[in-house]
């Protein structure tokens, strides 16, 4: 069965988008570290790329339950474009940063954030049942597998401005993609808007969620970057490759996300494939060579997103349909601001304690994290047995 026309334009846009953080995620810290910027100031300019992002998010709930997809997302893009208009005409470190902020820029290895949290939306509600996890499957596979693509960019595009170019094509992808989309569906202006009584759920999944993406904030993608630079010295040609391949694994593992929710259950799936990738984060802290660490990162990454699309899928089943934009802008606004406080307190970890201590903080509090996910939720039950 073909997939909705809404959906094919989420992929198309979240493909442009993912593109471009794939390689941003790599070349901002290494950029400004050459801007004369240190670790405590790479670390706090990660900070606020993600306070940004938990604001916006914030925002653009309002917009989005009122005039629909189309206008909040485009709105977010007008944002993009003026982050990468930014880049490509100073060269201030607090400019770069700014810049960052004002785009939205991804800095891990997945995307959190305004534009995740309205796309979420509109995949649920264009897909039901079962079906819903295999396509948010493929959504995240996408991005996964077009942000591998954009961190191989990096070995074959010569100067920074010419990735800044590419990130403000992606843009304008993204501006033709959405204009595609309903500007707003009769049916989602119909549907009733009833009081929120899966609030307190809701609170639940978001406290937890944010322990996990603070745990997260310690081994974001643009950190485990600068961790390996500086600890291996890798360059940045080798750190593309790296995260390529990184970025393809992630992907390779979303295939299976569908079918192991399928058999083993969604909150299953989520907590065992996390589990056990944090084993392998913790032992990244005391790898001995810089092939050890590489290896020990991929085997990571092979597992430690399964829980994505799991994740999603089951925030958006545990709830009433009018209850979506508020579960996926709560849980995504907790997810960033956690995650946000994290990358500034691991740059003072890693300049005062030790470099590879943030791999022993963050896998550890995410091993808390999915004991009590486990615990909290195994007893909940979805909304639909047809979810």
């Amino acid at each position: 069965m073909a997939a909705p026309p809404e959906v094919i334009t989420v992929f198309a846009a979240k493909t442009a988008r993912t593109f471009c953080y794939g390689f941003l995620g790599i070349v901002l810290p290494v950029y400004l570290g050459e801007l004369g910027v240190g670790p405590l100031g790479v670390g706090t300019a990660v900070t606020l790329t993600l306070a940004a992002s938990a604001a916006l998010t914030w925002m653009v709930r309002r917009p989005a339950e009122r005039y629909g997809a189309r206008v909040a997302l485009l709105g977010l893009v007008v944002l993009t474009a003026l982050s990468a208009l930014m880049l490509l005409v100073s060269r201030s470190p607090w400019v770069v940063v700014a810049a960052a902020m004002l785009g939205n820029v991804a800095v891990g290895a997945g995307e959190t954030g305004p534009f995740l949290t309205v796309e979420q939306v509109v995949v649920a509600r264009a897909v039901t049942g079962a079906r819903r996890t295999t396509i948010l499957s493929l959504y995240n596979l996408l991005g996964y597998g077009a942000a591998a693509l954009g961190a191989a960019a990096v070995r074959g595009v010569a100067g920074y401005d010419a990735l800044f170019l590419l990130f403000l094509a992606g843009a304008a992808v993204q501006a033709i993609a959405y204009r595609f989309l309903p500007s707003r569906p009769r049916a989602e202006a119909a549907r009733p808007r009833g009081p929120l009584t899966s609030t307190p759920l809701i609170r639940r999944m978001a406290a937890l969620f944010a322990l996990d993406s603070f745990a997260g904030g310690f081994v974001l993608q643009s950190l485990v970057a600068y961790f390996l630079h500086v600890r291996f010295g890798l360059d940045l040609a080798a750190l593309g490759l790296i995260f390529f391949v990184a970025q393809l694994l992630t992907a390779a593992s979303l295939l299976l996300a569908a079918r192991c929710a399928a058999r083993f259950g969604l909150l299953a799936t989520m907590v065992v494939s996390h589990l056990a990738s944090n084993v392998f984060l913790i032992a990244i802290a005391a790898a001995p060579s810089g092939a050890v660490a590489v290896a020990l990162l991929l085997l990571r990454q092979l597992l430690s997103q399964m829980d994505v699309p799991t994740r999603q899928a089951y925030v958006m089943a545990v709830v009433e349909d009018h209850e979506r934009e508020a579960a996926a802008s709560t849980t995504n606004l907790a997810r960033t601001l956690a995650q946000a406080i994290t990358p500034a307190l691991t740059g003072w970890t890693m300049q005062a304690l030790a470099l590879a201590a943030p791999f022993v903080l963050g896998g550890g509090l995410k091993i808390v994290y999915d004991v009590l996910l486990y615990f909290t939720f195994r007893d909940v039950k979805l909304k639909s047995e047809t979810e």
